[in-house]
């Protein structure tokens, strides 16, 4: 008798990009969601946290579209779960782009969102930093053309 031998599952933690075309109604996007997590489900998966940042402008028009909605979510899932995500987001119509990035499975999910965070805060005080830089040069301009 042959005995089959079966691998452990192996779980990795990942941090998913989304951006949904600007259009999208709450009901679509709780469905791609909810569809999302039923494909993670069926690999051993669960979403840790699902954030939305809401409608930005991009960097450059994709399919003539200047805005996007855009979503942060980090997740567990088997390596074979991405294929599949990935699979159903190119056929989603909704979907303007995507990306996935495997994290380090040493730390939790929620050191991995707090980190996150951070980063966030950081990038926003250098921008507003750099604002006051701008505005500071624009009033010094003002006041030297003033003054002549």
């Amino acid at each position: 008798m042959k005995v089959k031998y079966e691998y452990p599952k192996i779980i990795h933690f990942y941090e998913g990009v989304l951006m949904l075309h600007p259009d999208s109604t709450a009901e679509e996007q709780k469905e791609f969601f909810k569809r999302n997590k039923e494909i993670l489900k069926s690999f051993s998966g669960e979403y840790h946290s699902v954030e939305t940042w809401g409608k930005r402008t991009l960097a450059y028009p994709i399919a003539k579209m200047k805005k996007a909605l855009y979503f942060h979510a980090l997740f567990k899932a088997e390596p074979s779960a991405i294929a599949e995500l990935e699979r159903t987001m190119r056929i989603n119509e909704k979907v303007i782009r995507f990306m996935h990035t495997r994290l380090d499975d040493r730390k939790p999910l929620a050191k991995h969102q707090e980190d996150f965070k951070n980063q966030l805060k950081v990038s926003a005080e250098r921008e507003r930093e750099r604002e006051a830089k701008i505005q500071a040069r624009k009033a010094a301009r003002a006041a030297s053309i003033n003054a002549e």
